[in-house]
């Protein structure tokens, strides 16, 4: 997480909002990082979990992201959440919580609803101070 903290401060200089996540194997190798390019991009589906998955799996050479876990610094999104299912990722680890938008236990929980197919570990408020004061300063310098 403390990495995944460290690639979200840099999209601060593009003026996005600092979110990042970074896939790994089960041996702990990186295979993809993301943080959020919204602003930079200009497209609205840049979130930092997208950008990770996108990585690993050309990478990887497919889109079967098994025997991986995701480590972001904020809960998911709906979108997030359903591109984390699509890619059979077993296991999300994230910082702080979004209350009005998270997908992982807050807003909703789609990782790990009984009603779809693939179900997802999720461990929550890894790094969660640190995670939520970076975006916490972030929106105060904006407003």
């Amino acid at each position: 997480m403390s990495e995944a903290l460290a690639e979200a401060s840099l999209a601060l200089a593009t003026g996005d909002v600092p979110v990042a996540a970074i896939l790994v194997d089960a041996a702990g190798t990186r295979l993809g990082t993301g943080r959020n390019e919204r602003e930079l991009t200009h497209d609205p589906t840049a979130h930092a979990e997208i950008i990770a998955i996108r990585e690993a799996a050309q990478r990887l050479g497919t889109w079967h992201l098994e025997n991986t876990t995701l480590v972001v610094t904020l809960e998911p999104c709906t979108m997030c959440a359903g591109a984390i299912l699509q890619a059979r990722i077993p296991r999300v680890i994230f910082g702080a919580w979004d209350e009005k938008a998270g997908a992982a236990g807050s807003a909703y929980d789609l990782l790990r609803d009984r009603r779809l197919p693939h179900r997802v570990e999720v461990v929550a408020g890894v790094l969660e101070a640190e995670s939520a004061a970076l975006l916490t300063g972030f929106f105060k310098e904006r407003r």
